[in-house]
């Protein structure tokens, strides 16, 4: 039996434009799965073809074992989140939440419980005779939650849920809604262009791009083993250095990194380096090179610098502040780079577009 959500192939055109193309994955049974992707990767089209609000052009879906691909969207029971909330203005928190079981037609002591139930959940039981307009955006979001679950839905799918949150309340929501989902453990979709919410939420995160899946794996596999450069630079903040393979390294003015041992000697290369990967010291060791440090910024905990190598590129650097301190700004430094991920240049014709080379 095909548990949880199973996507095979998916394919979605509008007009001449291919938004979704040979696409699968599975969320499984009770945890939480993260479509990440920047805008235009096809990750909301993918969830609104699960949905039922768009019809594929080719493709399965099933949900909990049931072949849901041709079924209308009152058929499939699911729970979605949007990221504009969608309330009704002219319901009390209350009336949102009880509003499916309603259609459903319910009993009114049932709706009554339920809806009790979940705004105790929630932590919105004294706002329930409010309206939307008298709630925080946060508070709006968690009546979206509420009412997507009342029905117990099969699965819940989140589109971009907390968009248009500011950053602080993002946050919040975030712990929230993890410890929400570790008491309920529904299966649950979740569509994001945020790495980091995909990476602290997620279960398993689905990376797409261009229509397609880039990658699929645990947060950890995704970050620390990113199998494309594309991935490698989108999920989490990376350098690119640019150089020739030679004896399984990457080679770039009088410096080199590890790492490109299933590489061509003499072929060209991009070395994806986390900033938090860079270590600096005053002693030159067997892999560590010169470096100019232009400048620092001290961003509390940690700094951030800009380093200068040999043939002009530039490093970032991420060094804990206490780290430093043990660092002689007035002998030379050196770096030494750790666990770089290389890929040939022809696996990466538009790094320089997309990969974070900015971090």
């Amino acid at each position: 039996m095909k548990s949880g959500i199973v996507v095979e192939h998916l394919d979605k055109s509008f007009g001449g434009f291919q938004a979704v193309q040979d696409v699968s994955f599975q969320a499984h049974d009770g945890a939480i799965t993260a479509l990440l992707g920047p805008s235009g990767s096809g990750k909301s089209t993918v969830l609104r073809m699960i949905a039922g609000l768009e019809q594929s052009d080719g493709g399965r879906i099933w949900v909990g074992g049931e072949d849901l691909t041709n079924a209308a969207v009152q058929e499939r029971r699911l729970g979605f989140v949007f990221q504009h909330y969608a309330l009704f203005r002219h319901m009390t928190v209350r009336q949102n939440v009880s509003f499916g079981l309603s259609v459903r037609r319910e009993p009114r002591p049932t709706q009554r419980a339920r809806v009790d139930e979940l705004l105790e959940l929630v932590g919105l039981a004294p706002f329930a005779d409010r309206y939307p307009d008298q709630l925080s955006g946060g508070q709006r979001q968690r009546v979206a939650l509420a009412r997507a679950l009342a029905p117990r839905p099969k699965v819940l799918l989140l589109d971009e849920p907390f968009g248009a949150l500011d950053a602080r309340v993002r946050q919040e929501l975030r712990r929230w809604l993890d410890e929400l989902h570790r008491e309920l453990e529904v299966t649950s979709l979740l569509v994001t262009h945020d790495q980091e919410e995909a990476l602290e939420l997620a279960n398993e995160v689905v990376v797409m791009r261009a229509g397609r899946v880039e990658q699929m794996g645990s947060p950890d596999q995704i970050y620390n083993d990113p199998s494309t450069p594309f991935v490698a630079g989108f999920v989490g903040a990376a350098n690119v250095l640019r150089g020739h393979v030679w004896e399984g390294h990457v080679h770039f003015g009088r410096s080199a990194v590890k790492g490109a041992d299933h590489l061509e000697d003499g072929s060209e290369a991009h070395a994806f380096v986390r900033p938090h990967d860079v270590i600096l010291t005053n002693e030159p060791g067997p892999m560590s090179f010169l470096v100019t440090v232009e400048r620092r910024t001290n961003l509390g905990w940690m700094s951030k610098l800009h380093l200068r190598l040999s043939d002009d590129q530039v490093l970032i650097a991420h060094v804990p502040n206490v780290d430093l301190e043990t660092i002689s700004w007035r002998k030379p430094v050196y770096t030494d780079l750790r666990h770089a991920r290389a890929f040939g240049s022809e696996e990466a014709p538009v790094l320089e577009a997309e990969a974070a080379g900015a971090p």
